[in-house]
């Protein structure tokens, strides 16, 4: 048989079947986009209710707290850094962007994962499954979300959920099964219950461990939402996509040092965070 007859009765199919969805479930997407762009509006909403210099002393603290204190002040010198290159509004909707997706990634990530370190088998069913999403090129989840979802932040949340959240299942998953043995028999021999074994003893072993699924999950979305700004994400992403069609290369540069400022901070904190935790554990 004709290998290109395989491949076009497939495309047929695929695009058939997506198709059938689109029309058949465009009550249940309206209502996810309407979710996810109302969180996501919600999210900016707060961001930008403090001027610039708030949310730069707000960096500034925490860098000074969680890092030290020359830390801190290049944190807030960063973010004013951001405000005076005049992209304060696009680094602000990035940042939601990257919060509301990482919460999302977090809350489906995080359970799945810890269920996957109790249950080995669903640990290996998930292996492939997290491999095949983290190889992929990241701009194919915006297809079929656009064909659902339309253009705009609804789009672009779900495909960075989608990418961000592989980190959050396997550090969960690991932290869960990294729980030392003899500390394990302890608790069998005290008496402990199956949910007093997990917040007692699996759970603060585990900590450390999600905590760097929390960084990772924090990068990955940072990746992801300069490519989501093909579909109109708003933001940073759309800034510099903007920029590159029209050969704006100054207004480019910018909104990529802005990017790597907001991903720097974070990223500093949050290891910051990790690091704090796993401390603690020990």
């Amino acid at each position: 048989m004709d290998i290109s007859t395989i491949t076009d009765t497939f495309d047929s199919w695929t695009d058939n079947a997506l198709g059938w969805i689109s029309d058949n479930g465009e009550w249940l997407f309206d209502s996810v986009r309407a979710v996810l762009e109302g969180t996501y509006d919600g999210v900016l909403w707060l961001l930008q209710l403090a001027p610039f210099y708030v949310i730069a002393m707000i960096a500034t603290l925490l860098g000074w707290r969680l890092i030290g204190a020359f830390a801190g002040i290049l944190a807030g010198l960063a973010m004013i850094f951001c405000a005076v290159m005049g992209l304060w509004s696009e680094t602000m909707s990035t940042l939601a962007l990257v919060i509301t997706a990482t919460i999302l990634a977090l809350l489906f990530g995080i359970p799945i994962g810890i269920v996957a370190g109790f249950v080995r088998a669903f640990d290996r069913f998930l292996e492939p499954i997290l491999d095949l999403i983290q190889t992929m090129p990241p701009y194919i989840y915006l297809l079929p979300a656009i064909a659902l979802l339309g253009y705009g932040a609804a789009t672009a949340l779900v495909a960075t959920f989608i990418v961000a959240m592989p980190p959050a299942i396997r550090l969960t998953s690991l932290g869960i099964r990294m729980t030392p043995h003899e500390f394990i028999e302890l608790g069998q021999a005290s008496g402990l219950t199956p949910w007093q074994m997990f917040t007692k003893i699996r759970l603060p072993f585990a900590i450390p461990s999600m905590m760097a699924g929390v960084n990772q999950c924090l990068m990955m979305a940072f990746g992801m939402v300069v490519i989501a700004g093909i579909v109109g994400s708003g933001g940073l992403g759309e800034t510099i996509y903007s920029a590159v069609r029209t050969l704006d290369i100054a207004t480019s540069i910018n909104a990529a040092i802005a990017i790597v400022i907001l991903t720097m901070v974070l990223d500093r904190l949050t290891q910051s965070v990790a690091r704090r935790t796993e401390g603690d554990a020990r």
